[in-house]
């Protein structure tokens, strides 16, 4: 009886390093499938490569702003799903924007102009970044479309389009979190104009904190712009949002010839004119800083936050292009 079970024995002995040999061969492949794969499942965290520039050389950081270098994200934001951020290539061109200042990140901010005329006219996009990511897209469109067709732009005017006041909000988030700058500052509320730190949130955005800044046009960006409209005779402005809420005149009451000109900009393209009232008290915005300066102007929003409505825009363009003052 001895024999057999040393039979047994044997028998359960090879079976084990059988199987032990199967483990470390399955472990083996793990491992070379592992660090096989690697690579390819770093690119995507690459694949996006964002336009830098080095901070000028007047840059000092303003000790008592909110600054956000990185921002985490809100668990329980409702996330905008878009194609991932990739930067604004002119196709078939060389043509080069005009540089008029730099983010808080140190991100160029960039002006593309068309036409030769003294009547100057102005798009501004992406002053809510990355929450408002449409606009840029639409921006990007309109810069293509006027490069392949510089013929539409009137002899007597020149056409001005910033395509992204907010890079680094554009950069951080596609979504609620990319709406404010990287000192946590909304750049439509930092303009001098009716500016107020803070402000009662009732009708308004309210989903993520905010201010105004720590002062009227704190923001680095908001000076760059600033900047530009001081120096140029911009007649007719508009400033791209989404979404949904409409055509905004600017002033403080509204100025009649932007209320007329929304009125036309709103049968064009057919977003609400009068703009839908939520009871928000609009303070600090790019529109009313235009008007003080001498500009029509408005708050043009977009009818979602995924779309940008390109053949609508074109019709309002051609009002922008040959409105009077």
């Amino acid at each position: 009886m001895p024999a057999p079970r040393r039979r047994n024995d044997a028998n359960w002995v090879t079976f084990a390093w059988v199987l032990n040999i199967v483990g470390l061969g399955s472990i083996a492949l793990v491992l070379v499938a592992y660090w096989a794969l690697q690579p390819v499942l770093a690119a995507p965290q690459n694949a996006q490569t964002i336009s830098t520039a080095g901070l000028p050389a007047t840059y000092t950081p303003d000790p008592n702003a909110l600054y956000l270098p990185t921002v985490t994200p809100n668990p329980l934001s409702t996330m905008i799903v878009v194609q991932s951020a990739t930067p604004f290539v002119l196709e078939g061109g060389s043509m080069r924007p005009i540089l008029i200042g730099y983010s808080v990140s140190g991100r160029p901010i960039e002006v593309y102009s068309f036409g030769n005329g003294e009547k100057q006219r102005m798009i501004v996009a992406g002053i809510h970044g990355g929450y408002e990511w449409n606009t840029i897209a639409l921006a990007d469109e309109l810069i293509q479309y006027f490069y392949e067709n510089p013929e539409i732009v009137p002899s007597d005017v020149t056409l001005y389009i910033l395509r992204n006041l907010n890079p680094d909000g554009d950069a951080r988030d596609h979504g609620i979190d990319g709406r404010v700058n990287d000192h946590g500052v909304d750049l439509n509320r930092n303009f001098p104009t009716n500016w107020a730190a803070n402000w009662d949130r009732d009708g308004c955005w309210n989903y993520g904190p905010t201010t105004g800044g720590t002062g009227p046009g704190s923001e680095p960006e908001t000076k760059a712009l600033m900047g530009f409209l001081q120096t140029h005779k911009v007649e007719a402005l508009i400033s791209y949002h989404s979404a949904a809420l409409g055509v905004f005149p600017g002033g403080e009451p509204w100025e009649k010839k932007s209320i007329e000109f929304a009125k036309a900009l709103g049968k064009a393209t057919k977003y609400p004119f009068p703009p839908l009232d939520t009871g928000c008290i609009f303070t600090g915005t790019l529109a009313d800083y235009a008007v003080e300066l001498g500009a029509i102007s408005v708050d043009m929003e977009l009818s979602t936050h995924k779309y940008t409505d390109f053949k609508k825009n074109l019709e309002a363009l051609k009002i922008l292009l040959t409105w009077e003052k």
